[in-house]
């Protein structure tokens, strides 16, 4: 199996978490100063069907999901990498999110981020005309604007507007529209929560159109790092392929987050 020229061979998942654990919080200080990274987060999901962050959307097939987040203050450096669980790559995207506004009520996020995505295609390649299978890597580039207002404690609403450019054979242009809300917690019993995230979008992509309803349920414990995730998401009306009814998937999630304080050394007392 090799990569479609020019982009190099995709390297396997757990090559790419370790260089971002290793290397990305240093790459990221290169461009301001090397004390300046106060926290690194991120989840590591392991699901049945990978579903892409337009909902209607999958792999079709289990997939691993590395989120991760560096940065200070408002502006953070949040890759987003997904792989089969047979080790293809399946998307890369890395954003970069800055927070214009956050107060007790509102909050306002911008984003942008380039992308790629894979897809494994058979091509024929040798002289003898047998087919070679190979991964194609599609260039993106995309925009976000996030504004969420909490009405209580427990509910919040919030828009979602994605707009993306291909620069490949493919989609050329896409745009994303989400009303959501997000219930922390519908339901408590102890120290286990159940949150939900229902949301509606509008999707088009070129000429296509579609409209959609989806919900994201999850169950975790307060003093636990995993959680339980569920997306479904239903077609309402849609021009857009794959028409499916349906899209669903079961996840678990591991989540973690660190913090780093400045080091300042302190001067030798006379």
């Amino acid at each position: 199996m090799r990569c479609i020229h020019p982009y190099p061979c995709a390297p396997g998942p757990l090559f790419v978490l370790l260089w971002l654990l290793l290397l990305g919080p240093v790459a990221c200080a290169q461009s301001v100063r090397p004390d300046t990274v106060s926290r690194f987060s991120g989840t590591l999901t392991l699901t049945q069907n990978g579903i892409s962050i337009i909902p209607t959307f999958s792999l079709d097939k289990p997939a691993l999901i590395f989120n991760l987040a560096v940065g200070r203050g408002r502006l953070t450096f949040e890759p987003d990498l997904r792989f089969s669980l047979e080790g293809k790559p399946w998307s890369m995207l890395f954003w970069w999110r800055y927070r214009v506004l956050r107060d007790r009520r509102f909050s306002l996020r911008v984003g942008a981020h380039p992308a790629m995505n894979f897809r494994t295609v058979d091509m024929q390649r040798t002289p003898d005309g047998t087919p070679e299978e190979v991964i194609e890597a599609r260039r993106y580039l995309a925009t976000e604007v996030v504004p969420s207002y909490r009405l209580t404690d427990r509910l919040s609403l919030g828009l979602y507007y994605l707009s993306g450019w291909g620069f490949d054979d493919g989609v050329q242009r896409t745009h994303f529209l989400t009303l959501n809300a997000a219930l922390t917690p519908l339901a408590r019993v102890g120290d286990w929560s159940l949150q939900a995230f229902p949301s509606a979008f509008y999707l088009r992509t070129d000429d296509l159109q579609g409209y959609y309803g989806s919900a994201t349920l999850r169950v975790q414990h307060a003093r636990v790092p995993l959680a339980l995730e569920s997306i479904l998401n239903h077609k309402i009306s849609t021009e857009i392929a794959p028409e499916r009814v349906l899209v669903w998937n079961i996840s678990l999630r591991y989540t973690f987050n660190r913090r780093f304080v400045d080091y300042r050394p302190q001067q030798a007392l006379p």
